[in-house]
C-alpha cells in the first residue's frame, strides 16, 4: 500500500511533456546507453522532497521502488538508501552498502549511480579494503563501472587519490563514452584540491587518453594550458 501511495504522488507530480525531454535526454532510444528506460516527468527536487517525507521506508518496499521500470521511481529509491544509509549504524550501513551493491542492475542510468554511488559504496569503503571497487570496474556492465569511478569521489573529498588515479589508468582505454567523462570529473576533482597529482597523471596518459576524459580533466585550467595537452594528445596519437 506504502509503495502505491508513493507512485501515486510521484505521477502527481510528473509531467508527460517533462517527461517526453528527459527519454531523449537520457538516451532511451534503441541502442543507446537508457535504451527502454521510462520516465514520468518528475524534477530531482521533488523527488527528494518525497525520499525525505518516505525516509523510513522498508527496505522490501524501497527494492520494490528499486526494481521498478520507472526511472523516478528507482532514483526515489537509491535517495531513500542515501538518507537512511547517512542516519544509519554501522549494521544499517553494512546493510545498505551490500542491498546496493547486490542490485546494480537496477541501479542503471548516471543519475542513479552519480547521487548515490559515493555517498554509499565510497563512504563505505573509505576505511576498508577497496577490492570491491576494482572487481565493479572490471566488469563489462557500465554502470558498475561508473559505480566505481565515482565512488572514489569519497576518498579524493578526504584527499586520498590513489585509487582514482588507478582506476583511471584502468579504464583508459575503456570504450564508453560515459567513463571517458567520469573519469575525466575525477580526475578533475583530483586537480582542484591537488593539481600536481593531477598533472603527473596527465603528463603520463593525456596521449591515450580519450579526447573527452581529457577535456573533461582539463576543463579548469587556462586555456593556454588546455590547448598544450590538447596539442600533445593530437602529436602523440599520429606518433609525431
Amino acid at each position: 500500500m506504502i509503495v502505491a501511495e508513493i507512485k501515486r504522488i510521484l505521477r502527481k507530480n510528473g509531467s508527460s511533456e517533462k517527461a517526453l525531454i528527459l527519454q531523449g535526454f537520457f538516451k532511451t532510444g534503441k541502442g543507446e546507453y537508457g535504451e527502454g528506460d521510462r520516465f514520468i516527468g518528475v524534477k530531482v527536487p521533488e523527488i527528494r522532497k518525497v525520499a525525505k517525507q518516505y525516509k523510513n521506508l522498508g527496505l522490501k518496499e524501497n527494492l520494490k521502488l528499486l526494481k521498478s521500470s520507472i526511472h523516478e521511481e528507482r532514483l526515489l529509491a537509491v535517495l531513500i538508501f542515501v538518507l537512511q544509509y547517512e542516519s544509519g549504524n554501522q549494521k544499517t550501513k553494512k546493510i545498505i552498502y551490500e542491498t546496493y551493491l547486490t542490485n546494480t542492475e537496477y541501479i542503471n542510468n548516471w543519475d542513479i549511480v552519480d547521487l548515490s554511488a559515493p555517498k554509499i559504496v565510497g563512504d563505505f569503503l573509505k576505511d576498508k579494503p577497496k577490492s570491491p571497487l576494482y572487481k565493479l570496474v572490471k566488469s563489462d556492465l557500465l554502470w558498475q563501472k561508473r559505480i566505481a569511478v565515482v565512488a572514489s569521489f569519497c576518498f579524493i573529498k578526504n584527499n586520498d587519490f590513489s585509487h582514482t588515479l588507478k582506476i583511471a589508468e584502468i579504464l583508459i582505454t575503456d570504450k564508453q563514452d560515459l567513463i571517458h567523462k567520469a573519469v575525466g570529473w575525477m580526475l578533475r576533482e583530483v586537480g582542484k584540491r591537488n593539481i600536481t597529482a593531477e598533472e603527473e597523471f596527465l603528463k603520463k596518459h593525456c596521449h591515450r587518453m580519450p579526447r573527452t576524459m581529457l577535456r573533461y580533466a582539463i576543463e579548469k585550467f587556462s586555456d593556454e594550458k588546455r590547448q598544450l595537452y590538447l596539442k600533445k594528445r593530437k602529436e602523440d596519437s599520429y606518433g609525431l
